[in-house]
């Protein structure tokens, strides 16, 4: 019987395609992981580090991120494929085939230290109204919002503009804000709490005879405009956008005068405030409240969080005899447990001047303060610019 001996280059030929197949099948698979791991791991060190920071806050030292500007990998995909002949028996004269493949990965990472005027824009910065009601539109408790961002709520009482700051040192400050929150957020738990921008139509009359054909085409352009044959006018219509106001009534509702001096009103606020407007005849109305709530920059809330740690704790406030049942009131913004070993179940926790800090996600209040922490993640991401990616220097490190 004749024996078919098969060539090496035919040989080689098949363990090339099949090893090339091999590593294609490889390739997304390794991409998949390394696009998974790489966002595991830049996650986790952002989250470390606004622990680290707010221990920092809690012993009085200075505040300091790093970011994460570019990660280049480049994944190396060899092959290698041919014949040998076997060692043993009648198959001695026939040829084995060898062939193998290997990936190498080898990733460029670039970390930029925020600083400078960086430093400035994103953290001394106060947050801007439009992301704080971003974040309660995606239907976040705003008491939780309110404790975290605010600086102070500002009020008029007989006259007199008064400010209530969040801070437990200031008792009686502490205690107003706390009040208002936990009304407003009552308010929330009975899906009354509205927040939407103030809409007036103004208009205006004009002779027609002032306007030229030039000038009433530029005017087409920004207003709505109709011709009044009988008086030979132009009344000139166009729909003015307020700032958002927090209510437990529909501003939809309000007259258009109303309106209009509502607009008028909270166009005098800083980009920072929150204005809110509680009334009478709707749900929360045993309490009518008017103000505005000033915002804080992203360093202030670390520094809040810290001093709670130790000189400046929270403690509890009950709510106004006048507000509605409320879900929920925790002492603490964001509880977090310090301990001189490494706690268990804490879902993060980090290791700083021999104290170990974690955010309590274990009892009751777990949600609580994994959302507080979720929000104050996200709040870091909202910071006002974006890291540089080229031009800054760096640390870039190559495995």
């Amino acid at each position: 019987m004749r024996q078919r001996t098969i060539s090496p280059a035919r040989l080689t030929l098949a363990g090339i395609f099949f090893t090339l197949a091999l590593t294609g099948c490889l390739s997304p698979i390794t991409l998949n992981r390394a696009v998974t791991t790489y966002d595991e791991a830049i996650t986790d060190a952002i989250s470390k580090q606004l622990l680290i920071n707010i221990a920092r806050a809690h012993r009085h030292q200075p505040i300091h991120f790093t970011g994460v500007s570019n990660i280049a990998a480049t994944f190396d995909f060899r092959v290698s494929a041919g014949a040998t002949p076997a060692l043993t028996g009648e198959a001695s004269r026939g040829l084995m085939p060898i062939f193998g493949g290997s990936v190498a990965e080898n990733p460029t990472i670039s970390i930029v230290p925020i600083e400078g005027e960086e430093f400035t824009k994103r953290l001394l910065t106060p947050f801007q109204e439009t992301k704080f009601l971003l974040l309660l539109r995606q239907r976040y408790d705003i008491d939780l919002l309110l404790r975290l961002m605010t600086q102070e709520l500002r009020v008029t009482e007989n006259g007199q503009e008064v400010a209530y700051r969040n801070t437990p040192a200031d008792r009686k400050g502490y205690e107003m804000f706390r009040h208002v929150v936990t009304h407003l957020s009552a308010i929330q738990d009975q899906n009354q709490l509205h927040a939407e921008p103030l809409v007036y139509n103004r208009t205006w009359t004009i002779p027609a005879n002032s306007v030229t054909a030039e000038g009433f085409q530029a005017l087409q352009k920004e207003y709505l405009v109709a011709y009044n044959q009988k008086d030979n006018t132009y009344t000139l219509r166009k729909q003015v956008l307020g700032r958002t106001l927090i209510t437990n009534y529909d501003p939809a509702t309000l007259s258009p005068d109303e309106r209009a001096r509502l607009i008028d009103e909270t166009e005098e606020g800083h980009l920072n405030d929150v204005a809110f407007d509680i009334r009478t005849g709707h749900v929360g109305g045993e309490y009518p409240i008017k103000g505005e709530f000033r915002l804080r920059s992203f360093n202030t809330i670390l520094n809040f969080l810290g001093r709670s740690l130790g000189e400046d704790p929270e403690y509890h406030v009950d709510k106004d005899p006048r507000t509605p049942e409320v879900r929920e009131n925790p002492v603490h913004t964001m509880e977090i447990v310090l301990s001189d070993s490494a706690p268990s179940g804490a879902d993060l926790s980090i290791q700083s001047h021999g104290k170990h800090y974690a955010v309590n996600t274990t009892g009751p209040l777990a949600r609580w303060n994994r959302e507080a922490f979720q929000m104050l993640y996200l709040l870091f991401q909202m910071t006002v610019s974006e890291i540089p990616r080229v031009g800054v220097p760096s640390i870039t490190i190559a495995k």
